[in-house]
């Protein structure tokens, strides 16, 4: 489990990417092999017995097959001395630049996080829910600035009297609980929320908002690998490859039929 945890997290995604892509990849072999399978049998049918018109059509399947196989294996793969393939690969430096540009310009540009802040402010609905993470944070900072000013003011010499700051310890669990309550309801009220709007709307908070924005989307896509982005497309089109192959040797086949009937 602490090995799971220590990883890396381009390997973690490499890992997470690749959940189900063998599952993908027997489906698409399975494929692969029927279809080429069965157009090796007509090949075979067509031989034995002799059949001009069985082999034409067989050959076409088989060629319409092959050809499909191996252009979905180029995509992925680098093949030597065959020009072109392994594109995906390849260019994965081009993908990436266009998944940047795709997120900064079609949904984090400045007009939409702007109408965005608009649409809020106008419906005077919650700009973000600090709840969650008001009850994440550690408030005792707070109980422990509140302990120091007591014992530094005139009651500090009394307290040292009863225990000191000890006597203080048990109420820092209620402090806590009630400073915590008191923070998630200045955050939910709507002066806090239009407050926090108006400032967010300022040219200054957008231009930051955007610029943090672009960091978080360039380091997670700093960690994408040509491997990782290899196994990206194909879990998206691996089962629709598939049928290309079937598809290849069907249309492949009926071109067989038509130049088996016309050689007659």
């Amino acid at each position: 489990m602490l090995c799971r945890l220590t990883l890396p997290k381009a390997v973690l995604l490499h890992k997470i990417a690749g959940l189900d892509l063998q599952r993908e990849a027997e489906c698409m072999v399975n494929k692969n092999l029927l279809t080429n399978g069965a157009a090796l049998v007509l090949v075979l049918g067509g031989v034995l017995l002799a059949q001009p018109l069985l082999l034409s059509i067989g050959m076409f399947a088989l060629a319409g097959a092959i050809t499909n196989t191996l252009a979905i294996h180029m995509l992925f793969e680098r093949v030597p001395l065959l020009y072109g393939s392994g594109v995906i690969p390849a260019r994965f430096v081009e993908f990436r630049q266009g998944i940047y540009q795709l997120v900064m310009t079609e949904f984090f540009s400045s007009e939409n996080i702007d109408r965005f802040l608009a649409e809020k402010k106008q419906q005077h609905s919650r700009a973000f829910d600090f709840e969650p993470v008001i009850k994440q944070t550690d408030l005792s900072p707070a109980f422990n600035a509140l302990v120091s000013a007591v014992e530094q003011s005139s009651f500090g010499s009394m307290l040292s009297m009863f225990g000191g700051s000890a006597m203080l310890k048990p109420l820092q669990q209620p402090f806590t609980e009630k400073l915590q309550s008191a923070l998630i309801e200045i955050s939910q009220s709507e002066q806090f929320n239009q407050l926090l709007l108006t400032q967010l709307d300022s040219p200054e908070q957008l231009a930051e908002l955007r610029q943090q924005i672009e960091q978080i989307v360039e380091q997670r896509l700093a960690e994408l690998t040509p491997e990782l982005v290899k196994q990206i497309i194909q879990r998206m089109i691996r089962e629709h490859l598939g049928w290309l192959v079937v598809w290849g040797g069907v249309f492949g086949g009926v071109l067989g039929l038509l130049a088996g009937l016309i050689s007659r």
